[in-house]
């Protein structure tokens, strides 16, 4: 049985789907680690720089996820 028909998402949608949570959960992730980091401007700039990455692919994936489900209906 395909995963299609398992979960009734392609597997295209679904890895979209997948890449998006983590993007999302990484930024999550990456707020902790800018909470430990306290003053240390160095580790402060890179946690920042890091959590706006993963924002910025769910936002791309978000749109992309959009425009599928658009097209489905």
């Amino acid at each position: 049985m395909s995963d299609q028909q398992v979960t009734g998402t392609s597997d295209p949608t679904y890895n979209l789907v997948s890449v998006v949570y983590h993007a999302l959960h990484g930024a999550e992730t990456i707020q902790k680690y800018l909470d430990d980091a306290g003053t240390d401007d160095d580790l402060r700039t890179y946690f920042q720089q890091v959590q706006q990455g993963y924002r910025r692919a769910a936002d791309m994936g978000k749109q992309i996820l959009a425009q599928r489900i658009e097209h489905e209906h």
